[in-house]
């Protein structure tokens, strides 16, 4: 009897430590792939960040570059100049009033319409810039947090128009902040506890 008895606790307590065991061996894997997950979303956000961040200076470099009041005035002086030379290349030339307007006017629409080009050319640098912020927020629209995927949803519409800088900058605050909630570890059943009983 003692024997059987002694059997009957060695299978107990097998049992029992087999199922502690996998119980363990659960929880570590799913800290394990609830880590990797978050490592995951940080380096997905970071790759959109990034890229927004590409794009606003490309944009801010395209307003500097060519929007400015400076940048505007400066056009239109040259354009004055270029004007004013063609008009005197004509006079020297020989040629009448009208002629000397129109090699003039010549001028000044040869350098607008290479300025135009030039304009053209540094917008199209924005394309490439928004063209990564795409490919970096298309996993994140897939994220299945839901806050996660509207902030991330919201950051492509403002990239959409990114000449609104204000709009821009809250959505990236927004995405900033989803991304720190869902990449805040989850609290144990014991620490959310005692977080319920301390407060």
């Amino acid at each position: 009897m003692d024997k059987l008895i002694e059997m009957a606790s060695t299978l107990v307590s097998g049992a029992f430590i087999a199922v502690l065991a996998a119980w363990l061996t659960n929880r570590s894997r799913n800290h394990q792939e609830q880590q990797a997950e978050i490592g995951a979303l940080r380096v997905q956000a970071d790759a959109l960040t990034v890229a927004v961040a590409e794009l606003q200076g490309a944009a801010a470099a395209n307003r500097l570059l060519w929007e400015g009041p400076v940048e505007r005035g400066r056009s239109f002086l040259l354009a004055v100049l270029a004007f004013a030379g063609g008009a005197a290349r004509a006079r020297i030339a020989g040629g009448t009033d009208a002629q000397c307007g129109l090699v003039g006017f010549g001028q000044a629409a040869e350098l607008l319409s290479w300025e135009r080009r030039a304009t053209k050319q540094t917008v199209a640098a924005v394309r490439e810039p928004l063209a990564r912020a795409a490919a970096a927020a298309a996993p994140l629209m897939r994220y299945p947090d839901p806050a996660v995927a509207a902030a991330t949803e919201q950051m492509l519409n403002a990239c959409g128009n990114v000449e609104n800088a204000a709009s821009l900058e809250a959505a990236l605050e927004a995405f900033g902040q989803a991304v720190r909630a869902a990449t805040t570890p989850r609290l144990s059943w014991w620490a959310r506890r005692r977080a319920v009983q301390a407060g």
